[in-house]
């Protein structure tokens, strides 16, 4: 059955793949986005927003504008949010102000206004560092590392502790005040959600990448900071010795992956990982998308520094999505990155990721 769709955000990156995933399954989508300047340069309406999405200008914490978009809504899928690890431990007022009081304003419009379902994007973040496998085969919560350690460049945890796939219960390790105000978004949204008899899902995305990315933002995901660099034909720039593993899920994934939380009922309540299931390293990340974009000759720069804020290891376990969602990637690395290529073919970015690493040292947050 049809139903009508806000999503909050609905303009960025992820929200207009989710908004145009959900036009072509039959519904209709209202878009609330305050089209910040970080992420839309001009302000204006981008132009890969689906013309059929019904744009309301505005900020998720404005009460008219709050009621505007929730008017006669099946459901709410809320992505607003200042996005950036590094940038929120100096920008704490303002990410705290939009991600944590911005949800706090939804969830009080909504009191209202009461909807069918609601989902919240969470984060991988949440998790700090992944699990890990201790040497006797046990699974270690912490391979956190000491300010000391990292000084003399010993970049893994040590302890023999071996990076094993991240499953929803391992408990949350807050490393940056991004990760703080995502949990706060998780946390917030479940407990409204058994509290007012709202189906809430609250969906932890690894690193999702595809086309429709802002190239500009140097504070978005690290796919789109390298492409940056290799567009202006400079090294993507790559922390400690490289070899941290993450993992990439296609938006296209992510976008399948919310409409099956709203469609079905098996993760009400619940937090659950959406990602590939896979892991690669930072440094293998940037050689494959220098090959992909016929770059191949430009290599990464492995600056050899540390992030305040940055973990080692993380990478998803998705075997509750696929019990609970019947949740499984469909795009390969491989295909997704030879789709981001083509994209990226016809892009031009404004290369700022030297400005903001130079604002991070500024502030003593990089090693």
């Amino acid at each position: 059955m049809s139903k009508r769709i806000l999503i909050t955000g609905g303009a960025g990156f992820i929200g207009s793949h989710v908004a145009r995933h959900m036009l072509a399954l039959g519904h209709e989508v209202r878009a609330l986005d305050s089209l910040s300047e970080q992420v839309h340069a001009d302000r204006g309406r981008p132009t890969y927003l689906e013309p059929e999405v019904d744009l309301i200008v505005g900020d998720v914490r404005d009460a008219r504008a709050l009621e505007r978009a929730l008017d006669d809504v099946d459901a709410v899928v809320h992505f607003a949010a200042r996005v950036g690890v590094g940038q929120s431990m100096y920008e704490i007022a303002d990410y705290q102000a939009v991600n944590t009081y911005g949800t706090a304003a939804l969830l009080e419009a909504l009191m209202d206004r009461p909807v069918g379902k609601l989902l919240v994007a969470s984060s991988m973040s949440i998790y700090g560092e992944g699990l890990y496998r201790a040497e006797d085969g046990r699974m270690a919560e912490t391979g956190e590392r000491s300010r000391t350690q990292l000084e003399r460049g010993e970049w893994e945890p040590g302890g023999g502790l071996a990076p094993v796939p991240t499953p929803e219960w391992k408990r949350p390790s807050l490393a940056s005040i991004y990760a703080l105000g995502k949990y706060d978004q998780e946390r917030m949204c479940l407990l409204f959600g058994a509290a007012y008899g709202v189906p809430t899902v609250a969906l932890r995305f690894f690193n999702v990448y595809g086309r429709d990315q802002a190239l500009s933002n140097p504070y978005t995901g690290v796919l789109a900071i390298f492409a940056s660099r290799l567009l202006n034909g400079r090294s993507p720039l790559v922390f400690e010795d490289g070899a941290q593993r993450r993992d990439f899920v296609s938006v296209h994934d992510v976008a399948r992956a919310c409409a099956l939380a709203l469609e079905r009922c098996g993760a009400d309540g619940r937090a659950v990982n959406i990602g590939s299931g896979e892991s690669v390293s930072v440094r293998e990340i940037a050689e494959r998308l220098a090959r992909v974009t016929g770059k191949e000759h430009i290599e990464p720069e492995i600056t050899g520094k540390y992030r305040v804020g940055d973990i080692r290891h993380c990478f998803a376990d998705i075997s509750l999505a696929e019990r609970l969602l019947g949740f499984r990637p469909s795009i390969s690395l491989e295909d997704g990155l030879a789709e981001l290529a083509e994209w990226l073919e016809d892009q031009a970015a404004d290369d700022r990721a030297e400005d903001a690493a130079a604002e991070l040292a500024a502030r003593g947050l990089t090693l």
